[in-house]
């Protein structure tokens, strides 16, 4: 017996529409990010897991998953004291003024480039204006 499509089947069609939707918007959202502008420094637990991801794909090639190395990365940063944690903050903090230099850089760029584009485009304008002022006195006369 075949009978109509149950309203559950119709309600789950119209809510992937909904996610398709969502992540069209999202992909819009991400594409206005001014792709040019320098990459956020990584924070001192972002270093030392890569550090860490690195040694184990040494020690253990194969034999551990990706989560259960994280996993494994995360107990040992809780673990640690200040003093062994130190060298990753250090470098965390050369990063980020290195980073900090590299955004101020970039504005700066942008900002000229802005007031070139303005300044260009207002004195367009302006030809523009007297162009068409003169070639209207032109027909008057």
């Amino acid at each position: 017996m075949r009978g109509p499509k149950s309203t559950a089947t119709i309600a789950d069609n119209t809510t992937k529409k909904a996610k398709v939707d969502k992540s069209t918007g999202k992909k819009n959202k991400a594409s206005s990010k001014n792709s040019g502008a320098p990459k956020r420094p990584p924070t001192a637990f972002f270093i030392f897991m890569e550090q860490f991801r690195n040694g184990n794909k040494e020690n253990f090639p194969v034999a551990k998953s990706a989560s259960a190395i994280a996993k494994e990365g995360g107990a040992i940063w809780k673990s640690m004291t200040e003093s062994e944690k130190a060298p990753y903050v250090a470098k965390a903090a050369r990063k980020k003024a290195e980073y900090e230099i590299a955004i101020k850089q970039h504005n700066d760029n942008l900002s000229e480039t802005a007031m070139e584009i303005s300044t260009s485009s207002s004195i367009d304008t302006h030809e523009d204006v007297e162009q068409e002022v003169s070639s209207q006195t032109l027909k008057v006369l």
